[in-house]
């Protein structure tokens, strides 16, 4: 689950983490109110989205008044902004944080992610803030430096000293960067997280060290042990489909091509994935049904699936171990019944029940084409679209 950049902030700053003030605002007059009330000579106002490069795609405004901060924000509000992470239709920015202007002296970055070889959280920290931290592994290797630390025992006092230094701070920042970074660890483990990401993280010229960015996901699983974070889950920056799909219990991902895929487990989902891409497709979707799916979830995924526009094509792919494969069949028969079915429809079963599968799917009328493996599938739904594309032009 993501958050937006404030709501990461308000977290940080309850663990003890520096960050600027600042304000959430709505409307063009909460953010000329909001600059009032800072008091801040200069402010800055940011569009809330879930995607990076905002800045680039004019969504960070330095304001030096109060009409100022409402002009900023009546050009932000209510447009879609494009980001190298939103995808060509952008995201509606619905939300701002006003916030204070500071001093930079550096722009540093610090982060926190999962390292599954260890499988321990690793903090990376490097002198080069403010740019994408893959740019700097790619450049500069040698800049960015790491250390796993114990959930137990959190990061070592020597071990965060070491890396403040490293990334050249110096005095009382170094003191300071050092709890900064205790912070987010304690944070990082306590709040179930994913990624925690500040970039930058500046240096004042008064010597203090802050979040002027924050970016943090959190592990999916865990959150029904953080109802106040859960509370902080934003519908509008979520796709609708996976939105629903979650509704269900089903792990769905739109993608942007053009066959739509239900699948029973993540590893067979993607090799169906790849699958498709090998006979020149592409996937619409990452769809895992589960193990233990009833008649009722799978004839909710295929309704999901079908409410893509992009989707020319679906292919069911189903290995039955707990799952049964008669169920599979009952649950996209009810499906393409309740669904006025306009593309071809491709169904693979394997495993338990698969005779009774394949002999309701024969029995039902309905125009759904069975295949004998996967690398069959893929070919047949494949095939299927280009014939109904072609259909379609004429």
């Amino acid at each position: 689950m993501k958050i937006h950049e404030f709501q990461a902030k308000e977290l940080l700053r309850r663990f003890g983490a520096a960050v600027p003030s600042g304000r959430e605002c709505r409307t063009p007059e909460e953010a000329a109110r909001a600059y009032a009330e800072l008091k801040s000579a200069v402010c800055v106002v940011k569009a809330q989205i879930h995607a990076g490069g905002r800045g680039k795609a004019g969504g960070v405004k330095l304001v030096k008044s109060a009409e100022e901060a409402r002009a900023a924000a009546a050009g932000m509000l209510g447009q879609r902004m494009k980001t190298y992470q939103t995808g060509p239709a952008g995201q509606l920015v619905r939300r701002l944080w006003v916030e204070q202007g500071c001093m930079i002296d550096k722009e540093l970055y610090a982060g926190i992610a999962i390292d599954r070889e260890s499988q321990l959280p690793v903090l990376m920290c490097s002198s080069e803030g403010g740019v994408e931290i893959e740019e700097v592994a790619h450049k500069h290797p040698e800049k960015i430096l790491k250390c796993a630390f114990s959930p137990a025992k959190g990061l070592a006092d020597a071990d965060a000293q070491r890396l403040a230094r490293g990334i050249g701070l110096t005095g009382a920042s170094l003191d300071k960067g050092a709890a900064f970074l205790k912070a987010l660890a304690k944070a990082f483990v306590e709040l179930d997280c994913s990624l925690a990401e500040i970039n930058p993280l500046v240096t004042t010229k008064s010597g203090e060290v802050l979040a002027l960015d924050a970016k943090i996901n959190f592990d999916s699983n865990a959150l029904f042990r953080h109802a106040d974070v859960l509370s902080l889950r934003d519908l509008d920056e979520e796709d609708e489909k996976e939105v629903e799909a979650s509704k269900y219990d089903l792990s769905y991902i739109a993608l942007d091509g053009s066959i739509g895929c239900m699948v029973n487990g993540a590893g067979l989902a993607m090799a169906t994935m790849d699958v498709i891409q090998l006979h020149g497709a592409a996937p619409a979707n990452f769809l895992d049904v589960g193990g233990g799916a009833t008649k009722e979830k799978v004839t909710e995924a295929f309704k999901i699936l079908l409410s893509d526009s992009k989707v020319k094509g679906v292919l069911v792919n189903i290995f039955g171990g707990i799952m049964k494969c008669d169920v599979i069949a009952e649950g996209v028969i009810a499906a393409v019944q309740q669904v006025k079915l306009e593309v071809p429809l491709v169904v693979r079963l394997e495993g338990t029940n698969v005779e009774k599968g394949k002999a309701l799917l024969e029995k039902s009328g309905l125009p759904i084409v069975t295949a004998s493996d996967l690398d069959d599938a893929a070919k047949k739904i494949c095939a299927a679209v280009r014939a109904h594309a072609v259909r379609g032009n004429k």
